[in-house]
């Protein structure tokens, strides 16, 4: 069956469709209704069944006579360790994991916070907390105190699981006196703390209230799966909110596991016993999807990576990795690769590697610009560079080009098309869907697929409100863009990233791809200012190339020119200023936002995501040095 056909039946008898990749994993009981609503008007899927996702992760395949195959590489030059987990290896250790969790009082639909780095302990406390039923809401590690306190109150976990440090390139940084500060800062108090002390800074121990790990685990018996229902909670992931407040993205189990193991092969390319590496953080929503939970779904061998893209030890990092464990399909964000382009921009050192096992190249997290896709394509001949577009709300893609169903044309800053299931539209300010090549809001009409939230945790008139309330009947993803005459979808940014400049609507996504193309230009960001003749103008702020050296006035006027010449006069591009950094989240993405108020003179809060703090300065201090700000 080709993309067409699937996509088309998914829409015209989706509980048929569903119903069939349902019946392709292991359920405890099978659900007795496909697709429903609940109380609340929320779609459900798979009512009444019953299931267990630590036992389709691990249990299972052992079962299947497979425990002997590699399950998790943990690979970190953090520490310069490479340590292999068999399916075997890795189920016993949840089972263990997971009596010491009921030791400590933790039962089904109880909470447990997850505030570590990169390690095999983490996967495994998620799968650990899965195994009993319990609810997991991992916490970036190195979060701040005060945002890890928000979380901590909103989720009421009756335990914390974490680790004494994470390591950052060659900086150790403390987590123990953050958590300290964040329990000492919440209301909610929970009753104990695990902690894995790493040699690289072990941390303090409150007497009665923190437990070491491994003496934790002495004693403890291991516990088998526990049944839960399809529409039971898995886990809650944290998400920015425009009110400051996270919102709690709840995720079931019924219809995650379901989507998950089809997305493995239908998208990624991937079966049982290939290796497929996301090269993201357990922390965001790729490392819950595409380093535990979905890779392990389908019996892959999943890669823990603890370490970046560059500076661990060289910009060749990526194709150490992929060589070495022989990866047939690799995931990461775009900003990854744009870093590698700025330290190799000839990709010398992947000469060095063998890396004819990669099949498939996707990357996902931000938009992928057009120069960043032509770089990966020159660098990786053979190997399809597939873009996908997908949120944490969602769990899995909106949009990919299916490298297990029907590999289509890719085109430069587009990813592809909807997946089976997601009903996709581009709507007008008055909910009136709009034509080719025209942008508007991006809207995915209910009911949505399997895997995507049912609710916001302990808020569900947040969800509705901050969702469903603008186009009732459409999740609104908060996205915009258009589709162009075949139906491939261009996703420009936040709708926030739409600039009004006289009166025209216009993307700073359009834009970043013109500066992007200028040979000088490694990175960029463009934000739309305030003006007082046409209400925004735009404005691009961007890192050059390592050895480039050229004029600031003169790499200005080219940018201007060719903005003038790709988008047109009306862009009214103007300014265009070089800097050293830009500001992101550790997940990578650009404070759009953040800049834009800081140039209008706007007050702004620097989020706790930030990757460096330092780096707000350094650019107010370079906009200020130029004139931008007064």
């Amino acid at each position: 069956m080709g993309y067409a056909e699937e996509f088309k039946r998914s829409l015209n008898d989706p509980e048929g469709f569903w119903s069939e990749q349902a019946s392709l994993i292991p359920w405890i009981e099978p659900p007795k209704r496909i697709l429903e609503q609940d109380d609340n008007g929320a779609w459900r899927w798979f009512g009444g069944g019953k299931l267990n996702s630590c036992f389709i992760a691990l249990d299972q395949h052992v079962e299947a006579g497979r425990g002997d195959q590699t399950a998790l590489i943990y690979d970190s030059p953090a520490t310069g360790q490479v340590t292999k987990f068999s399916y075997s290896e890795l189920t016993d250790w949840t089972a263990r994991v997971a009596g010491g969790l009921r030791k400590l009082g933790v039962e089904k639909g109880d909470r447990v916070v997850i505030y570590m780095p990169m390690i095999p302990e983490t996967a495994v406390a998620m799968l650990a907390c899965a195994r009993i039923g319990a609810v997991h809401s991992v916490v970036f590690g190195g979060f701040a105190a005060p945002e890890l306190a928000t979380r901590i109150d909103d989720a009421e976990p009756r335990v914390i699981l974490s680790a004494s440090c994470g390591i950052e390139f060659d900086r150790v940084i403390p987590y123990k006196p953050l958590l300290d500060d964040a329990i000492e800062i919440a209301t909610h108090k929970p009753a104990h703390t695990v902690i894995v002390q790493r040699p690289q800074a072990e941390a303090e121990l409150i007497a009665d209230r923190d437990f070491e790990w491994e003496a934790w685990l002495d004693g403890a018996e291991p516990t088998d799966c526990v049944p839960v229902d399809a529409h039971d909670p898995l886990y809650i992931l944290y998400t920015s909110g425009t009110t400051g407040k996270p919102k709690g993205v709840v995720r079931d189990n019924g219809g995650h596991a379901v989507a998950l193991t089809y997305s493995m092969q239908a998208i990624y390319g991937v079966d049982a016993g290939d290796v497929y590496w996301a090269a993201s953080d357990v922390g965001w929503v790729v490392g819950h999807s595409y380093i535990v939970y979905g890779p392990l779904f389908k019996g892959c061998t999943s890669i823990l990576y603890e370490g970046k893209p560059v500076r661990t030890p060289d910009a060749g990092a990526f194709w150490r990795v992929i060589a070495e464990h022989r990866v047939k399909s690799f995931f990461v964000a775009p900003t990854a690769f744009r870093a590698v382009k700025k330290e190799d921009p000839d990709c010398e050192l992947r000469k060095g590697y063998d890396i004819s096992c990669l099949k498939y190249q996707f990357v996902a997290g931000e938009r992928l610009d057009p120069p960043t896709y032509h770089w990966l394509k020159d660098n990786l001949p053979g190997v399809p560079v597939i873009d996908h577009w997908w949120q944490t709300e969602t769990g899995w893609s909106i949009c990919a080009n299916m490298a297990g169903v029907e590999l289509l044309e890719t085109r430069a800053g587009s990813p592809t098309l909807p997946v089976p299931g997601y009903d996709l539209r581009i709507l007008d300010e008055d909910g009136h869907e709009l034509g080719p090549n025209q942008e508007g809001a991006i809207v995915v009409k209910e009911p949505m697929p399997p895997s995507c939230f049912p609710t916001v945790w302990g808020d569900h008139d947040r969800f509705v409100e901050s969702y469903f309330s603008q186009y009732p009947g459409f999740y609104l993803t908060g996205d915009g863009g258009y589709r162009d005459e075949d139906g491939y979808v261009y996703v420009m940014g936040r709708t926030d990233d739409v600039i009004n400049v006289a009166g025209h609507r216009l993307s700073t996504g359009q834009i970043e791809e013109v500066v992007a193309e200028h040979p000088a230009v490694a990175e960029c960001a463009v934000i739309g200012i305030h003006d007082a003749d046409k209400g925004q103008v735009p404005m691009g702020l961007m890192l050059l190339k390592d050895g480039a050296n050229m004029d600031a006035g003169d790499l200005q006027a080219e940018l201007v020119q060719m903005v003038r010449s790709s988008v047109g006069a009306i862009a009214n591009f103007k300014r265009a200023v070089v800097v050293q950094r830009l500001p992101k989240t550790r997940s990578g993405k650009i404070l759009r936002q953040v800049l834009r108020k800081m140039v209008d003179g706007e007050s702004y809060v620097v989020p706790s995501t930030i990757d460096d703090p330092a780096i707000i300065d350094e650019i107010d201090a370079t906009l200020r040095a130029e004139g931008v700000i007064q």
